[in-house]
């Protein structure tokens, strides 16, 4: 079945759900040197093709700090009694990876330090919902109707490792600069989590990762059926990739100090069967992480799991203890808010996972239900799904679409939904998905957490006065990842002074265009792009 068929466009995340661009000049696409650029990449592997100095820059990690580190932010955002609270002038100390003083003022001494002039300090982003290396393979190309993403990620699971861990690399990257120093990672396949858990790694970035079942080899077939026998035959197999999963998971979770911690992560209720669901709970319990899952991702989903199993989505998976360990869902485009919004209220470890540039930017992803979430006291969240990496400017869209929904909605909701503020934007990127994961050490600022932390500019051009501003949480509305400034993650900087400083920055950049280079050359052969 042709993937160019997936659903209707606007309700879903990249992966959940299609959203194409149409008539886009491929001659234009691919920028500087196209015609030899390509040619060079027709065969091979493209990031074997550097050179070898470039390949043993790329792989030297970055000095290890030793000693204290303090942090000189104009603000320091903090939570007080559950509510947002702005320090001005402080002063952050790291020991190792986890804050050991705020101290008001600057300390004399002759410690590294870090000055921060305009720019405010916030706990590190959490992206509750990622498929990490597959953003920058269909972005630009996906946005305007008429193509799926579903093509160019099979030729992803053909790539080597060189060159998957390459597009990787762009993409964790990408997301450093976005300000976001930890995911909740549903590699579309178990070679995809392997990747990123190899990058992440060398990188210190703090992952929950997991392969999704079934991968992307397999899904479309089961995904888009035409007859239920095709999901009944698909379980076996299923379960071997459940297998496979947990096995590659209990290999690596805790490594890098407790930085990666695995998660079980379906594709969603209805690619599954109750033996396969059972078996993803039965192996999330034995490692111990959660469960991470596309959830009521649309209308015509939630209807067929409703016809073949006489429950929606959200409740059917009750049955077989989904709820009863940490669980993110992410969308629920298709849930039956009318039932689903007090039933979801009552279960205290579920975190609903909010995608508002799922799909692609300009795809329409408003119609999530951020603000019914918030208004029904559900642990809501916010991710980056795919396609764009910048956390910074997916907050603002969860914001700004929940606005506009409230003014349209507010009056004949069915249930109660809540205008999202500013500080609902905020918490949904760093208090509720660590709480969601269990982590009080993680998405706060306080003596005792982690060091994950990242700064913005919120002083000059687009986004301040030239100075830093009296209220400064309000400025965060005119950013975007670029404003980023500063990110580490259990005290190890990551990105300094807005440049990645785990890697060569360049070398990354060249690595991980040449493979998307690599995949639009073939996508071009075929044809695709007419």
């Amino acid at each position: 079945m042709s993937d160019d068929h997936i659903h209707q466009a606007s309700h879903g995340c990249a992966i959940c759900q299609a959203a194409a661009p149409d008539t886009a000049n491929p001659g234009n696409a691919d920028g500087l040197g196209r015609r030899a650029m390509l040619a060079a990449l027709a065969g091979g592997s493209a990031a074997a093709m550097l050179p070898a100095s470039a390949m043993a820059r790329a792989a030297r990690p970055a000095r290890q700090r030793r000693g204290p580190l303090i942090l000189e932010p104009s603000w320091t955002l903090i939570w007080r009694d559950g509510k947002a609270d702005l320090l001005r002038d402080h002063s952050v100390v790291i020991e190792g990876d986890s804050i050991a003083r705020i101290v008001k003022g600057r300390i004399a001494g002759t410690d590294e330090r870090l000055a921060m002039p305009g720019q405010m300090l916030m706990p590190g982003l959490i992206s509750a919902h990622t498929h990490t290396a597959c953003g920058s393979p269909t972005r630009g190309l996906i946005e305007s109707g008429g193509r799926s993403y579903g093509r160019p990620l099979q030729i992803m699971e053909t790539l080597d490792d060189a060159d998957l861990d390459a597009l990787t690399a762009y993409n964790l990257a990408e997301l450093l600069r976005g300000g976001c120093t930890t995911q909740v990672e549903q590699a579309v396949s178990l070679k995809q989590a392997q990747s990123y858990v190899r990058v992440a790694r060398r990188w210190g970035v703090r992952g929950f990762p997991g392969g999704m079942v079934p991968g992307w080899a397999r899904l479309m077939p089961i995904w888009l059926r035409k007859d239920d026998k095709v999901l009944f035959d698909s379980v076996a197999e299923t379960l071997a990739e459940i297998d496979a999963n947990l096995a590659f998971a209990m290999s690596i979770n805790g490594a890098e100090g407790g930085l990666i911690r695995p998660m079980m992560t379906p594709h969603g209720p209805e690619t599954q069967t109750p033996e396969t669901l059972r078996a993803v709970a039965k192996a999330a319990r034995q490692l111990g992480n959660g469960i991470h899952t596309h959830l009521a991702t649309n209308a015509g989903d939630s209807a067929r799991i409703q016809k073949l199993w006489g429950k929606g989505p959200v409740q059917w998976i009750d049955e077989f203890g989904f709820y009863e360990q940490r669980l993110f869902g992410a969308h629920m485009t298709g849930w039956d808010v009318g039932s689903d919004a007090a039933f979801l209220a009552k279960k205290p470890l579920f975190t609903y996972a909010h995608c508002p540039s799922g799909a692609g930017a300009g795809s329409g992803q408003a119609n999530q239900p951020y603000i019914e979430a918030l208004g029904a006291g559900i642990n809501s969240a916010i991710g980056v799904d795919t396609h764009s990496n910048d956390m910074v400017e997916n907050m603002k869209l969860a914001l700004l679409y929940g606005r506009a929904r409230h003014g349209q909605i507010a009056k004949t909701s069915p249930v109660p939904v809540k205008r999202p503020t500013v500080t609902d934007m905020i918490q949904s990127a760093t208090l509720n998905p660590a709480n969601g994961l269990g982590r009080q050490d993680l998405g706060r600022i306080a003596v005792g957490a982690k060091a994950d932390l990242t700064s913005i500019d919120l002083s000059g051009f687009l986004t301040g006065p030239g100075f830093a501003p009296p209220e400064p949480l309000n400025n965060l509305l005119y950013a975007n990842g670029l404003s980023v400034r500063n990110v580490m993650t259990g005290g190890r900087l990551q990105l300094r002074d807005g440049r990645l400083v785990v890697d060569d920055e360049a070398d990354v950049i060249m690595r991980g265009g040449a493979v998307v280079q690599k995949i639009w050359r073939q996508l071009m052969d075929e044809g695709w792009f007419a």
